[in-house]
């Protein structure tokens, strides 16, 4: 069942939003494309809508710019009921933007237009602390750790949320046209890794970040830190893998005719903190826990089965019926 919002405790993703244009047909270069389509993303706010759209309750905070984009943004969110209160509009840089060509295989490329964009401009004294200190759950990426002042406002809403007693939620989400180098990219991410309760990276970041080209246990393991619940590795198609203090394993993909694998990742994230919002024990109960992750699995599958992320967020039916479809 999706949790009525009444009694759900609130989920706060904090980072970037931006405009994709993605070209209108698939498999083309950038160059090629014949046109693009204009599609609203950022991972942190998919993820604030991937939540509402399971019926749990959540709250963007970010900056966008004071311009239509910016607007239209707000105005996605706010439709898709998440909470605005932490929305800044910036007079002078413009809303993010990224063309992203989608490959035949439903992979994606990027090339970003953001120097700067409104997103990194967002100041430490600008945060809504309210809100910040009323998030039971607190969710980040590393693209707001880039460059100042938004890493500031980063790091200050990370020690708000962390001291008001939030769980700690870091989905790095590497972009590495972002970042100045790739030895940058490393260090930052895991800068602020040892903060985090909650981590969840994909097989190619899990690549990334420790240097081998295994994804095995060992490998996962040597990201572990001492005061982490539950770290997972995404697999794709396959699944995802967890790791608690006392147990780890493998819970098994869906297999599903995938067109676009954008949003996947962060549709994963939203169902699994909406479940684990209120009940945060499940880190702590195995067959609970994998219980939740098939349920994580499905809604990252359904993402992939249509074009552009927020359209393809699932609510908690087309979940059931996914699931209902594999028994």
């Amino acid at each position: 069942m999706a949790a009525s919002k009444g009694n759900s405790g609130m989920i706060v993703s904090f980072g970037e939003m931006l405009i994709d244009f993605v070209p209108t047909v698939s498999g083309v270069s950038l160059a090629e494309a014949p046109g693009f389509l204009n599609a609203p993303g950022g991972a942190p706010a998919n993820v604030a809508i991937a939540i509402t759209r399971l019926g749990g309750k959540s709250a963007f905070i970010g900056k966008l710019g004071d311009d239509e984009f910016g607007h239209m943004l707000a105005g996605i969110l706010k439709k898709n009921g998440v909470t605005a209160d932490g929305i800044m509009f910036d007079q002078g840089a413009r809303t993010a933007l990224a063309f992203v060509t989608l490959r035949a295989d439903g992979e994606r490329e990027f090339m970003f237009y953001r120097n700067p964009s409104a997103d990194m401009l967002l100041k430490p004294d600008e945060l809504n602390l309210q809100l910040i200190k009323s998030a039971k759950v607190f969710h980040y990426g590393s693209i707001s750790l880039i460059v100042e002042p938004c890493r500031s406002a980063h790091m200050k809403a990370m020690q708000v949320a962390k001291d008001a007693g939030a769980l700690l939620s870091y989905d790095p989400n590497l972009r590495l046209p972002l970042w100045p180098s790739p030895k940058e990219a490393r260090e930052q991410i895991r800068s602020i890794w040892d903060k985090a309760d909650l981590i969840k990276v994909s097989d190619v970041e899990l690549e990334f970040l420790t240097g081998s080209d295994k994804i095995d246990d060992a490998s996962a393991m040597s990201l572990w830190h001492p005061n982490l619940k539950l770290l997972l590795v995404t697999l794709g198609e396959n699944g995802c893998k967890y790791y608690t203090k006392n147990f780890r394993g493998q819970v098994e993909g869906f297999r599903v005719n995938a067109v676009d694998t954008t949003g996947a990742g962060d549709s994963f994230v939203g169902a699994l903190l909406c479940k684990i919002v209120d009940n945060q024990n499940l880190m702590e109960d195995e067959d609970k826990l994998r219980e939740v992750l098939k349920y994580a699995n499905a809604c990252g599958a359904i993402t992939t089965t249509k074009k552009g992320a927020i359209p393809a967020l699932p609510c908690d039916s087309e979940v059931q019926a996914l699931l209902k479809g594999s028994k």
